[in-house]
């Protein structure tokens, strides 16, 4: 009987570890599923992410101009500048740059920040693309698009002359700009009352 009761201990001891490897197994199986899935999902969420870009930068204006000769338009705008005692803000980047485009869009569209611009800069968008990469222009001022990436900011005085190079990524919060970080640059760029 006792011979007859281990045996039997012993078999059902077996079942159980038995069970329990189908059980590591199944419990395997769903892990690797899931994790398959959740790769899916991750893939489908930085498509999405992907055409909501795409879409965003389709929708917003397109203020650079490959086509225009550069060194003649800030010749021209410096003599506005010079008659209307504006400084020059160049906002470099190209139509290509989301947060370029994000940029420009968002001072436009803050009427706050648009009247600060309006009231104090010409304002002019310097192109850089496979298109026209101003190489001499952009060599003038330092070329700040190889130190900071786009959009950059090249502000100039009245007469032409570059009194400040702005790193746009200082100016950024979360997917977009931070109003208080970028009315503070325009004012402590504008031209100094006399």
């Amino acid at each position: 009987m006792n011979k007859m009761i281990r045996t039997l201990g012993v078999s059902l001891v077996l079942v159980s570890i038995v069970a329990c490897g189908q059980k590591s197994k199944e419990t395997k199986i769903s892990e690797v599923k899931n994790t398959q899935t959740a790769v899916v999902d991750s893939a489908k969420i930085k498509e999405e992410a992907k055409k909501a870009a795409i879409a965003e930068k389709n929708a917003l204006p397109k203020p650079y101009h490959p086509e225009e000769n550069a060194e003649a338009k800030i010749a021209e705008l410096t003599a506005q500048a010079k008659k209307e005692n504006k400084n020059i803000m160049i906002q470099a980047g190209g139509n290509w740059c989301i947060w370029c485009l994000r940029f420009n869009n968002y001072v436009q569209t803050t009427p706050e920040l648009k009247k600060l611009v309006d009231d104090n800069y010409i304002y002019y968008h310097l192109n850089y693309s496979p298109d026209n990469k101003n190489e001499k222009v952009f060599a003038k001022y330092g070329n700040p698009g190889d130190k900071y990436g786009y959009p950059v900011f090249i502000v100039l005085d009245k007469d032409g002359k570059q009194i400040h190079t702005q790193d746009s990524s200082v100016l950024e919060e979360g997917k977009g700009y931070s109003l208080d970080k970028v009315k503070k640059f325009f004012e402590d760029w504008k031209p100094k009352a006399m």
